[in-house]
């Protein structure tokens, strides 16, 4: 599809669809959202968003394209920066639901960044060895800043006890250090789980909590693992999928997206992806996705860039899965500083093109439900081909 025929299919969704960034439309059936944690912090920096050349709230702007889920980070005390903290997670919080949109909340437990290489414990945690005191601090943390949200009508819908928790949790340092100690790690995800289903008893607002592995490749395994260690009282299994990072195809991911569903008896979600649409860098900033990041039969472009989201949601819905959340799709370059560089790690895999004064891309279609509720036969033998 050309930029000129996609720019008009993208008018004529952001039209139709207008009404659904408003509460009390019609429900979604399906999780398909996007981590909205930068937009705050870009636009203090003079970061702007645009669709047809006007300037747009981009809150405003994913909600009606369809966008009915924001993902937002939230980090225990980060003094190198003033966003991600409580306050700055209000906000973000403030302007998705005035948008319409659900919330889910990711924890990641540290001062900075968790992953499957860091699970930096808080520098306030520090000096706490015992294990049931930790989990203390855990769940009193957690129950706590749910309840200031509640408190301001802010509660989230979903909550991420932990984030790419592939090793073990609150770890002393980096890089992380396996094998994973289980009865600790076991204690202190428990606690966090149980801060949740407290909070969700005493406001009476449904919370589902969710278990975040990086790459299906790992996930089963360590499910297995945390299931005959006694994890058990969570309600989601959530992955992440980049292409860069896994080793596994689209239908590698459906076959275990169903054998996660049929064997922890839980509800599946991808909670994050993405995909760049060039390989170009907009800025200084070198990207995360910029090496060898398609699968065999998708190329690197604006158009191959939809076609594969578009794909990815349809395998994830096909194999029981629920949702997908695209990660940090208005991470637009700007003036801002990350801990690495000045501008964004992420230009040529957001929803808006750095070349055209971030104007939308008609990625945006992806967000359109309908087309994942149907049964298309033509999609089906062009993802397993």
């Amino acid at each position: 599809m050309n930029r000129i025929c996609s720019f008009w299919v993208l008018t004529f969704v952001f039209l139709s669809l207008s009404g659904l960034a408003q509460p009390g439309s019609k429900p979604h059936k399906l999780f398909l959202g996007g981590d909205f944690s930068y937009v705050n912090e870009l636009e203090d920096c003079g970061g702007k968003y645009r669709f047809q050349g006007k300037e747009k709230d981009p809150f405003v702007l994913f909600a009606a394209s369809g966008c009915s889920v924001s993902r937002v980070r939230i980090w225990h005390n980060a003094t190198w920066t003033r966003y991600s903290g409580l306050e700055d997670v209000k906000k973000t919080i403030r302007r998705s639901k005035a948008a319409g949109m659900k919330v889910m909340l990711d924890f990641h437990y540290s001062d900075t960044w968790t992953d499957p290489a860091r699970q930096t414990i808080p520098s306030a945690w520090k000096t706490i060895s015992d294990p049931k005191i930790l989990g203390d601090s855990l769940y009193l943390y957690t129950r706590s800043v749910l309840m200031q949200l509640h408190a301001e009508g802010l509660l989230p819908d979903l909550v991420q006890v932990g984030n790419e928790i592939n090793a073990e949790i609150l770890q002393p340092g980096e890089p992380v250090v396996f094998p994973i100690n289980w009865s600790r790690n076991v204690l202190l995800l428990n606690r966090g789980i149980e801060a949740v289903k407290e909070v969700s008893a005493v406001t009476k607002k449904e919370i589902g909590t969710i278990l975040h592995i990086a790459q299906p490749d790992e996930a089963f395994a360590w499910f297995e693992k945390a299931r005959e260690n006694g994890i058990a009282n969570y309600d989601w299994i959530g992955l992440s999928y980049y292409t860069q990072w896994s080793k596994f195809n689209l239908h590698q991911l459906a076959a275990e997206i169903t054998k996660l569903k049929k064997t922890f008896k839980k509800r599946v979600m991808v909670v994050e992806a993405g995909y760049p649409f060039t390989l170009q860098n907009a800025d200084s900033a070198g990207n995360l996705l910029d090496t060898v990041s398609q699968l065999t039969g998708y190329g690197i472009s604006v158009s191959e860039q939809k076609r594969f989201m578009t794909d990815l949601i349809h395998t994830i819905v096909k194999a029981g899965g629920e949702g997908m959340i695209y990660w940090e799709p208005a991470w637009i370059s700007t003036n801002c500083r990350t801990q690495w560089a000045r501008g964004s790690h992420w230009d040529n895999a957001t929803f808006f093109d750095p070349s055209r004064n971030n104007e939308a891309l008609p990625v945006f279609d992806i967000f359109r439900e309908e087309q994942y509720l149907k049964k298309f036969d033509a999609v089906k033998r062009r993802i397993y081909h």
